[in-house]
């Protein structure tokens, strides 16, 4: 307090902070209030003046603490539907591409009796394929980066199995979504114009 304040503005009987515990949480206002008026009247204010003292209740600190855990949970949310945006069109680029290529492929598996579900089926088990491939790699690399960081950082992790199947069906919805246009382009194709595509 001296080296801050300096020796003359420094009270060697102050005291800086005091905690105090209520004897339950219903009698956390009136603790509040009174521990006010007896410090009010301890430190000599006047009505009317503000107070040289803050009381801090820590349930506010705690509702400010979910309240930013809240935002980041949202932000990190937002930032993975953003990933999987970009993956999902990734993978409809690769199918597209894939669909192009097989063009005169897919006219001659029409042209030899194969059903458009058939088709469909056939491009959409190939993105879900490749979504899922995708999620297990990004899988086992969230895996490794949390035993990565609890044994350098010395930071407790853990990873749930829900949240493990959760990504592997999110990944597989992904390949499902993003697939469908693609697998629909194929299997919607004309045999005749597949056959002659060069």
């Amino acid at each position: 307090m001296q080296k801050v304040l300096g020796a003359n503005r420094a009270n060697a009987q102050a005291v800086g902070s005091l905690t105090v515990q209520a004897i339950s949480p219903q009698a956390m206002d009136s603790a509040i209030e009174e521990m006010e008026a007896l410090l009010r009247e301890r430190h000599r204010i006047l009505p009317g003046l503000e107070d040289d003292f803050t009381i801090r209740n820590l349930t506010e600190v705690f509702q400010a603490q979910e309240t930013s855990a809240q935002v980041m949970s949202i932000l990190l949310g937002a930032i993975a539907s953003v990933s999987l945006i970009v993956g999902g069109i990734g993978i409809m680029n690769i199918m597209l591409v894939s669909v192009t290529e097989r063009t005169r492929e897919i006219g001659l598996r029409q042209a030899v009796g194969a059903k458009t579900g058939d088709i469909l089926m056939q491009f959409l088990v190939e993105a879900v394929t490749l979504s899922l491939l995708g999620g297990i790699v990004g899988i086992a690399v969230g895996l490794a980066a949390s035993v990565l960081i609890s044994h350098f950082a010395k930071w407790s992790t853990a990873v749930s199995p829900l949240s493990i199947l959760l990504a592997f069906l999110f990944s597989a919805l992904v390949g499902v979504f993003f697939g469908y246009y693609p697998a629909r382009k194929a299997a919607y194709m004309d045999p005749i114009e597949a056959l002659r595509y060069e």
